[in-house]
């Protein structure tokens, strides 16, 4: 596991190599001050000799600035190492999220992606700051104050042979029961993310159900698990400290009073007694820290698991290695989306996340020409969405082919192959920034010509130019102030910004009117006419005037044809048809 983690150190692994160095410096001036003070207390003093306390003394000043320095130094290193490699590990769990597919984002909960950014790396980050500041100061005041103890008296050391064994017993007992509770602790802070994301995602529904007393109950115990868990583990960590001072104690005391009938018998002298204390301090409190580290290091060790379990993963959507060559590209750069063709060839498709093992799609074959115009319809469930998703590869197949321009879809480079296509997903989302920002996902060297082009294309224009700000309106997060409707045509904008081969709307004129649905159709027929578009919609009325209207059901197809064919053939689209005339009906 450190091995894992310490290629994340990068540029600062210098810095942890140095502390060691810095810190032996310090525990080597402090060590001394203990010996250093018995020979005032026995030497100097008895004698009453001035000069020998007053250079015994300077020198202990110097030491003590020197510690200083050397220890403030190392607490400087600790904490920009620590910083920096908390930086890197965080980039490179954010990169890796970056390359998940849909299906490797769906085996980890959002939630608990956030928790290991942010919880779990910060628990490794003041693990390494607590370990650069005690893990090398606390073993090794530990082993030279030890030795200091057994030279001054070694009879007297004999206590603390029996002390640490007790104290580090103890502490072993409670490390050991406190590892799996960190790990239950982490779980609960996934929790309770999961319950705040979710509401605060779905704030507006809640208001609008008034549902917010529900909510409060839900994050109430989400939030009692946690703190209770929590409880729990800080427990058994505080019974460190009556274990501590307990041993502390009684070996100050056993020290004391056999140390003083030593004195009193000439074999020890006073200041000798004085130093094996303070030695007897730095070796308990030594253990004390070592067994912080250990407790620190075992909710590390939880929180190192899930982040390893992060970057450990696959992702199952990768480019092909290498790609093909196809359309006129070298090996080297592979295929390019060079027209708009797509092609299912006995395509299955089943969620492997979802542990069902059922097929969504089964046996799916159909054929796009470049420049069609192809509306796919079915009821909920009959896997339209994810249908469309297997183009741009979010999924991959199950069985079968897909083939864009005539090449499987995984043997293009990823982002060649998205670069082609243009998608409006089902769920349309706005990120914060103005609507330039957010227009220009689609193409990030895109000029204000080109930006307005799109707009009007996607029937979007009129509605920027009436706020204020028009182009350089800023959305706010998640594009709070605009309507559903718009949203769904900044989002299509934003697309054919692309100027892709293939454009995919799944459902994405839902929100808006059927006037304006008409003039984005009317848009793309006499501005897009090179690409081929494919579309998902629940209205009859968007899609009779396709080129082909393709029917799903069950996850199958189950009609290809116009509007006029299905209507006249098939059962399915005659169904459909029919509970949309029957509302129409019903309404006038």
């Amino acid at each position: 596991m450190i091995k894992k983690l310490w290629q994340y150190l990068g540029q600062y692994r210098r810095l942890v190599v140095a502390s060691p160095f810095l810190v032996a410096i310090d525990v080597t001036c402090e060590l001394s001050m203990p010996l250093l003070m018995g020979r005032i207390v026995d030497t100097a003093i008895p004698k009453m000799d001035l000069n020998l306390i007053l250079q015994i003394g300077t020198l202990m000043i110097g030491l003590a600035l020197v510690a200083m320095f050397f220890g403030s130094m190392n607490h400087r290193v600790a904490a920009v190492a620590s910083q920096g490699f908390g930086a890197n590990l965080r980039q490179a769990l954010f990169d890796k999220v970056q390359t998940f597919s849909f299906s490797n984002i769906d085996t980890f909960s959002t939630a608990s992606l956030v928790t290991r950014l942010t919880n779990d790396v910060t628990q490794l980050q003041n693990t390494l700051l607590m370990s650069m500041r005690l893990l090398t100061r606390a073993p090794l005041m530990l082993i030279c104050a030890l030795i200091f103890a057994i030279v001054i008296n070694a009879r007297l050391s004999i206590i603390l042979f029996i002390a640490i064994p007790l104290l580090v017993a103890g502490i072993a007992l409670v490390v050991t029961r406190a590892q799996r509770l960190f790990r239950e602790v982490q779980v609960r802070i996934d929790a309770v993310n999961g319950t705040i994301e979710e509401n605060l995602i779905g704030i507006r529904v809640v208001k609008a159900f008034v549902r917010e007393n529900h909510e409060k109950r839900k994050f109430k115990k989400s939030n009692d698990d946690l703190s209770g868990t929590a409880v729990r583990a800080g427990h058994l960590v505080v019974t460190i400290m009556p274990i501590m001072t307990f041993v502390l104690n009684a070996t100050t005391v056993a020290a004391i009073w056999f140390g003083g009938r030593m004195v009193g018998l000439h074999t020890m002298g006073t200041g000798e007694l004085i130093g094996f204390i303070s030695y007897i301090m730095q070796i308990l409190m030594s253990v004390l820290n070592i067994s912080m580290i250990l407790m620190m290091s075992t909710r590390a060790q939880a929180s190192a698991e899930r982040i390893i379990e992060v970057l450990d993963t696959v992702p199952d959507i990768s480019d092909a290695t290498p790609a093909l060559a196809a359309g006129g590209a070298s090996a080297d750069s592979g295929p390019v989306v060079d027209e708009g063709s797509v092609e299912f060839q006995h395509v299955d498709f089943k969620y492997t996340a979802s542990g069902k093992g059922e097929n969504v799609l089964s046996d799916i074959s159909l054929s796009i020409r470049p420049g069609e115009f192809v509306a796919i319809v079915g009821g909920t469930g009959a896997g339209k969405s994810t249908l469309v998703n297997l183009i741009p590869r979010l999924y991959d197949v199950t069985a079968g082919q897909v083939l864009v321009s005539g090449v499987d879809v995984r043997d293009y480079k990823l982002a060649t192959l998205r670069s082609g296509i243009g998608v409006v997903l089902q769920n349309n989302v706005l990120f914060s920034g103005t609507i330039r920002d957010n227009l220009r996902w689609g193409n990030s060297s895109a000029t204000d010509k080109e930006i307005e082009e799109a707009a009007r294309n996607a029937q979007a224009h009129d509605f920027i130019m009436a706020f204020p700000d028009g182009y350089d309106t800023d959305l706010g997060q998640g594009g709070v102030n605009v309507s559903g409707g718009q949203k769904q045509r900044l989002c299509i904008a934003r697309a054919l910004l692309k100027k892709p081969r293939i454009l995919i709307m799944d459902d994405s004129t839902s929100a808006v009117d059927t006037a304006t649905e008409a003039q984005i159709r009317a848009s793309f027929r006499n501005n897009l006419k090179g690409t081929t578009i494919i579309i998902i919609a629940q209205r009859i009325s968007s899609v009779q005037e396709t080129d082909k209207i393709v029917v799903l059901d069950d996850g199958r197809v189950v009609g290809i044809g116009s509007h006029e064919e299905l209507l006249a053939t098939n059962p399915v689209y005659q169904a459909i048809c029919a509970s949309q005339m029957e509302g129409v009906i019903v309404n006038g």
